[in-house]
């Protein structure tokens, strides 16, 4: 039997980022994938879906710009490229890449076999190990909905289906008012389809602050998508060519697609941990500050349940191989940026001023509408919108949290995160001299409307 160094379960962006950097310090490394090295993000949900989001958003983009025209959607060339993004959803050129940087890999589903040493089986090949990686990522929730279960496949999809799709639904009814709800809805909207989001809880992406969610609805509302709140889809069947789904308000939706945004779920089960005597809870992989879940095992990305994000995982592939090559790094996830990328772009990092009072924390907030205070949303486009929402903590005098619905917002929100991470003083930053004109000016704006 041959014996790595150290053998990673799952070749998403985490799984990808441990390999590399064992790898590059001239490390044995066998990497397991039972699907296609890239993972879920690379084929089905990430790259995919800013791929298809961003011909919409352009053309939107024309419309608002001084002697532009609006320019045609071809459908047929934006589906190549998304095709040639996926990589046709064929990974052989990643396979000979990690072959040769000197990786054992091993297609098929990884499973512990033993402990004391590590040893995993995947494609029929079984090796020991001293290390252990988890990375096996999360899979789509299907939602309890009556009769779910009896439609026609093709016409349920998850975000695998709705990212890789050949043909424009002419109606969608999308379950879930997430992030995932949020840019799949508003894509198929702008493509042309009649769309429907039904959200079990109070507001879109009701996690975050309520006016922020206020700003989403009003975006959903010009782009002509129906949203239903604090409804559930309770029975769907299938009735002729279409769809009839009934909603817990008593009304009904007829569609053509039904699709499903309502999470996702860890997976780390079937990977025979449980049998080696490694704990899992419904969370996933439970793992220590250091991304360790037991000597010679640690766990990243969505398997252990932690921010599910592929800038997430990427960090906690980052943390565990250095920790594998001897570091003692321990995680902290302070300010993890939270990006929807619909139009404009949706961004928030740290606490929702309810959050920051239920810690106890005294907080002060503030909100700028960017159109009435910079100029860079006026040379931007004709009929901007922007606002940028800051919650501080009096007490310590720092930001503890802050959301921007605006374009780019994906990009400057930094700004607030490294602030939040660093616990940089508010004089700080209100002394910045940032550049003319730009989005980010719209933190200065806000910091003097913050009641300190």
């Amino acid at each position: 039997m041959e014996h790595m160094d150290a053998v990673v379960i799952g070749m998403g962006p985490g799984g990808e980022t441990v390999a590399s950097r064992l790898l590059a310090a001239g490390r044995r490394v066998a990497v397991a994938e039972r699907e296609l090295i890239g993972g879920e993000c690379a084929y089905w949900a990430c790259i995919p879906t800013k791929t298809l989001l961003r011909p919409p958003e352009a053309r939107a983009g024309a419309d608002g710009t001084a002697g532009l025209s609006r320019p045609a959607l071809d459908w047929p060339s934006l589906r190549a490229y998304r095709d040639q993004m996926i990589r046709h959803l064929d990974d052989s050129a990643q396979v000979k890449g990690y072959q040769e940087q000197g990786a054992l890999v091993l297609k098929g589903q990884g499973r512990v076999t033993g402990r004391d040493p590590w040893r995993v089986e995947a494609g029929g090949t079984e090796v020991s190990t001293d290390h252990v990686v988890v990375a096996t990522g999360s899979a789509a929730l299907r939602p309890p909905v009556r009769g779910l279960d009896d439609l026609d496949p093709a016409t349920v999809w998850t975000n695998r289906e709705a990212t890789t799709l050949t043909e424009i639904p002419r109606r969608a009814l999308v379950i879930g008012g997430s992030a995932v709800g949020v840019e799949l809805g508003q894509f198929l909207a702008r493509m042309g389809t009649n769309v429907t989001v039904v959200q079990r809880g109070p507001r879109l992406l009701d996690r975050e602050e309520p006016r922020l969610c206020e700003l989403v609805t009003d975006q959903f509302a010009r782009d002509g998508i129906t949203v239903h709140t604090d409804t559930e889809v309770a029975a769907v069947e299938r009735e002729g060519a279409e769809v009839l789904a009934s909603l817990s308000d008593g009304t009904t939706v007829r569609t053509d697609v039904v699709v499903l945004a309502t999470g996702r779920r860890p997976r780390a089960d079937g990977l025979g941990l449980e049998a080696a005597g490694v704990e899992l809870d419904r969370t996933g992989l439970v793992v220590d500050e250091h991304c360790r879940a037991a000597p010679g095992l640690w766990g990243i990305g969505d398997a252990t349940g932690q921010a599910l994000f592929t800038h997430v995982a990427k960090y906690q592939g980052r943390l565990a191989a250095d920790n594998i090559l001897g570091g003692d790094r321990a995680a902290d996830y302070t300010a993890v940026p939270r990006v929807v990328f619909a139009d404009p772009e949706i961004a928030a990092v740290g606490l929702t001023e309810s959050q920051a009072r239920e810690q106890g924390i005294d907080t002060a907030t503030a909100e700028a509408d960017l159109t009435k205070t910079l100029a860079r949303p006026w040379t931007y486009g004709t009929d901007p919108r922007g606002t940028l929402g800051l919650v501080a903590d009096r007490e310590r005098g720092v930001l503890v949290g802050a959301w921007a619905f605006a374009p780019l917002a994906s990009e400057w929100i930094h700004t607030a995160a490294l602030a939040i991470r660093a616990r940089l003083p508010l004089s700080v930053l209100s002394d910045s001299i940032i550049q003319f004109p730009t989005f980010g000016e719209a933190y200065l704006i806000a910091l003097e409307g913050l009641d300190l």
